[in-house]
């Protein structure tokens, strides 16, 4: 036994060493801005002396020679200057998360989002709880950064009012909400930012291919419920033991300060319910629309999946969203007249400028890359290496896999993490006959789990907060131990499932075959 324990403690150890490399060489990265800001000088640099140079590429897709320009040049100086407006007014994901976020922040502000949550946790039986907070940290997705400082206390609620540790609670809603953050069971912003940055990449093979938000539904749908389980399992089984082990030796607080109360009070009760109706008389008025033969929101020969509803995706979830958190705001008086509408919209777009002044950076390195053509060389280089050695296509999907999990550590903004990737690992996989939307689900897989192991993310920091209130010894290491398992077996889960899915050909949303 003693050396079985000598054994655990070394691997501890060198597990604890190299999170603390991870930790000091994050904390050395710039703001993404910054990181960005700095990638497009490396392009500038990049695109002068590989033009010099004579790098090209012949694209297998037309047989024309891709030559790499040169920005340092009279035609790239005023790409750079004359097209700065325009790479951003026209960057992709710009338009979509915007008009997402005007409805998001209705239902947000209102206090319909919160109210939801709180209906979905109280009450709940001792032997669900696990998996009902997991569950639902799922569909708070939908509130996106802010789902970690609503549902890691709700968890905890939640978990101490059936007689268990609070801490097991806040695990579980933290990794949920950042070791999940790419799915949903429902449409959500994140959805319409990886969509608009899929093809943007994707145009540089095909100009007038395009990835719509709902391109990896039924495959996010999936995932949601089946990493619920996941993690419920994992927390049952090691998780729950591990922190019964910790109390054994240093029991937890139980004098803290009360949480807030979970209990929703008869009007709001009253507006999740009429928000619910709401929710599907819309949704029923969706589908009569769109039913007919000769709508209009049909695209041509009467397709639903290349049709104007699919492309404005974005404009239905606007709307979705604002007409429940109305319904709801109106009940129980968080919205009272007009006024309230632009004042709550503000608001949420106020969430939104971080997100916005990173796109300004992100929109311009992107830019650069798809006018110097390194992207696309690099793109055809990489293809025709991995074409050469025949690579089978599951050591393509591990390698991306392994490469983003490992980037995620130090870069934890997802969308952040895909504008770096995608310009060359979408178009690569393009030539190798792998579809935008197959390469955006494996980024899914690949980016959320580690997330939830990094102390790079701000949420790390705050998760640890909730958890010192009733151990203040907690440190660094305390959580990691308790969320290791979790990361480590989701990604494992998560990866098999793409896998099976691909092998047996489903699709990955309304009307993308997976391959």
């Amino acid at each position: 036994m003693g050396t079985v324990a000598k054994q655990r403690r070394s691997v501890t150890s060198v597990v604890m060493r190299a999170l603390d490399v991870v930790d000091r060489v994050g904390n050395k990265l710039p703001h993404p801005f910054w990181l960005f800001v700095i990638l497009s000088v490396l392009v500038v640099l990049a695109s002068w002396l590989l033009s010099a140079l004579g790098v090209s590429a012949v694209s297998p897709v037309d047989g024309e020679e891709v030559e790499v320009k040169n920005l340092i040049s009279g035609p790239g100086v005023q790409m750079m200057l004359g097209d700065l407006i325009d790479n951003f007014v026209n960057f992709p994901p710009l338009g979509m998360i915007v008009v997402v976020m005007l409805g998001v922040a209705i239902a947000d502000k209102s206090g319909l989002l919160a109210a939801m949550m709180r209906a979905a946790l109280a009450r709940v039986p001792a032997g669900l709880v696990t998996f009902a907070v997991a569950l639902t940290s799922m569909f708070a997705h939908i509130a996106s950064d802010a789902a970690f400082v609503v549902m890691i206390p709700l968890a905890m609620i939640a978990f101490r009012a059936v007689g268990r540790s609070p801490i097991i609670g806040a695990v579980v809603a933290y990794v949920a909400v950042g070791g999940a953050s790419s799915i949903s069971p429902v449409i959500e912003a994140s959805d319409a930012v990886f969509a608009g940055l899929s093809t943007s990449a994707a145009q540089t093979i095909d100009p007038g291919y395009v990835v719509t938000p709902v391109a990896n539904y039924y495959f996010s749908l999936t995932s949601s419920l089946l990493l619920s389980v996941s993690i419920t399992v994992v927390t049952e089984l090691v998780v729950a033991r591990r922190v019964a082990a910790m109390n054994a030796a240093e029991p937890e607080l139980t004098d803290v300060d009360e949480l807030p109360d979970m209990s929703l009070s008869a009007a709001e009760r009253k507006g999740v319910r009429r928000a619910l109706i709401a929710a599907a008389l819309y949704l029923a008025a969706v589908v009569l629309a769109v039913l007919p033969g000769g709508s209009p929101l049909r695209g041509g020969g009467g397709s639903i999946v290349d049709s104007v509803l699919m492309d404005n995706v974005a404009v239905v979830m606007m709307l979705f969203f604002m007409i429940i958190g109305t319904v709801y705001g109106v009940t129980v008086r968080t919205i009272t007249s007009p006024k309230d509408f632009p004042e709550l919209m503000g608001q949420g777009l106020r969430e939104l400028v971080p997100v916005l002044v990173l796109f300004f950076a992100v929109s311009q390195f992107l830019a650069y890359f798809k006018w110097t053509n390194i992207g696309q060389v690099i793109a055809i280089g990489g293809a025709g290496l991995l074409d050469s050695m025949d690579a089978p296509v599951v050591v393509i999907f591990l390698g991306a896999v392994l490469l983003i999990s490992v980037l995620n550590l130090l870069l934890t903004s997802g969308s952040a993490m895909w504008a770096l990737v995608a310009p060359v690992l979408v178009p690569m996989l393009m030539l190798l006959h792998i579809q935008p939307e197959t390469t955006q689900a494996l980024f899914r897989i690949a980016d959320a789990p580690t997330n939830s192991l990094t102390p790079m993310s701000p949420y790390f920091v705050i998760a640890l907060g909730f958890i010192r209130r009733y151990r203040p010894s907690a440190g660094i290491g305390t959580l990691m131990s308790l969320v290791l398992p979790l990361a480590l077996v989701n990604l494992t889960v998560w990866v098999l499932m793409f896998l099976a899915w691909y092998a047996l050909g489903l699709p990955l949303g309304p009307g993308v075959p997976i391959r």
